[in-house]
């Protein structure tokens, strides 16, 4: 996707530091699934919480992408571990060559928030630079995306492709593989963070 970039490497060492990092004197967070720093929040038609409303001062990414919610659930990389996992070998339009990616399905995190999909649900996917493709239900059962953890057996690293990538596994759908490579990844955000179900009008 060469239409996106991702910020500066200033800002987001600022936004990841205060999070990966607290004093013994700091006050615990907002109750949530796991015990190290959150990488995904859900927000929007979700059937469970673990944290609340955003706040200004401290979620400084979100409010700079105009986000607002009263509720969330949140996960850590070990809640995220703890869900099945699953694993794809797509090709990759960055280098032209196939490689294994694994975590969980997109479905079944959203389950692990309470949400119960529906026909006029959308899912929109959105990266640490603002990037946030939506995903229709039909399109999400059709392509059975991951949320991938893991490239080639390998944790994926901020600064890379991680440390989540909503991503499917293009190779192996038809209406996908028939396109160039480069376009077979448009709704596949890395540097995935933030997930907002959204419920469309009746």
């Amino acid at each position: 996707m060469d239409k996106r970039r991702f910020l500066a490497a200033a800002t987001l060492g600022a936004a990841a530091l205060p999070s990966l990092a607290q004093s013994p004197e700091a006050k615990p967070g907002p109750r949530r699934a796991g015990n190290g720093p959150t990488l995904l929040t859900l927000t929007g038609a979700i059937g469970k919480s673990n944290r609340g409303a955003l706040d200004p001062a401290l979620d400084q990414l979100m409010v700079k992408q105009k986000l607002s919610f009263d509720k969330a659930f949140t996960f850590d990389h070990r809640a995220l571990m703890q869900l099945p996992a699953r694993t794809i070998e797509p090709t990759l339009e960055y280098d032209a060559k196939p490689h294994r990616l694994s975590g969980p399905l997109l479905a079944d995190v959203l389950r692990a928030a309470g949400v119960v999909l529906q026909d006029r649900n959308r899912v929109l996917l959105r990266a640490i630079d603002g990037y946030a493709p939506g995903m229709t239900t039909a399109e999400l059962q059709r392509f059975r995306p991951i949320i991938a953890t893991h490239l080639d057996g390998q944790p994926l690293p901020l600064g890379g492709l991680g440390p989540l990538w909503a991503v499917h596994d293009a190779d192996r759908i038809p209406e996908l593989a028939a396109k160039p490579l480069g376009d077979r990844f448009a709704l596949c955000p890395w540097g995935l963070y933030h997930i907002e179900v959204a419920l469309a009008p009746a």
